[in-house]
């Protein structure tokens, strides 16, 4: 496939997945038991699945996460999070590498294009984990943008499962899936991980900041 005809798909795939961000609705409480008691004892691998292709868009994986703790309970609720998550991370980063890494690495000559890859790359495990701590950084599209970004694979599955184990949890076990409400102890929640994946950030950026050049000495003059 040519590079252009990788753009195109691209963009259509990218097209596809707002349109469905926005016209799929979300399902509510009641929505979702009605679900479940349809799917009987499968309702676990269901979610599964559901979780696992559906969040490869951009759409939030909270609504997932109180589903998984509303029909499935904490434990299950949570190791099913985390896999599906793990799983639509692994998808969605595929899927850019496949369509859209040809054309970043054609940009790697622009300085804001490399600064970025550069960032992304050799922060390694604690640049993807903070990252993925900071409930505003939205989750596809930072898959994607790894995907097309010279991050490897092992340390950005890594990152992705460390950093989504605090908000995965938290929204297992404090969401309130009866009344739709953000309870307060998610809200604080989620100011705590936001600190800690900025921290983690600071001191990525502070690492792979480049040193400043030692002034070599003037040569000494002739001695008078």
């Amino acid at each position: 496939m040519s590079g252009r005809s990788k753009l195109i798909v691209a963009l259509a795939v990218l097209a596809a997945f707002a349109a469905a961000a926005v016209l799929l609705p979300i399902p509510g409480p009641a929505d979702l038991r009605a679900w479940a008691a349809t799917t009987g004892p499968a309702t676990p691998l269901v979610l599964l699945v559901a979780y696992s292709l559906l969040t490869v868009a951009p759409i939030p994986r909270t609504v997932f996460n109180l589903a998984a703790g509303l029909l499935v309970g904490t434990v299950a609720g949570i190791a099913i999070g985390l896999v599906a998550t793990t799983i639509a991370a692994a998808l969605s980063f595929g899927l850019a590498r496949l369509l859209g890494r040809d054309l970043v690495t054609r940009h790697l000559h622009r300085s804001a294009v490399r600064t970025v890859n550069d960032r992304l790359s050799g922060g390694g495990v604690l640049a993807i984990t903070s990252l993925r701590l900071i409930p505003v950084v939205p989750f596809a599209p930072f898959s994607y943008l790894c995907g097309v970004s010279s991050v490897r694979l092992a340390p950005y599955l890594a990152g992705t499962l460390l950093g989504s184990v605090p908000g995965t949890v938290a929204v297992v076990v404090l969401g309130d899936a009866l009344t739709g409400d953000t309870p307060p102890a998610l809200l604080a929640c989620y100011g705590v991980f936001a600190l800690a994946g900025a921290i983690g950030l600071v001191r990525v950026l502070r690492k792979r900041a480049p040193a400043a050049p030692v002034p070599e000495p003037e040569p000494a003059g002739p001695a008078g």
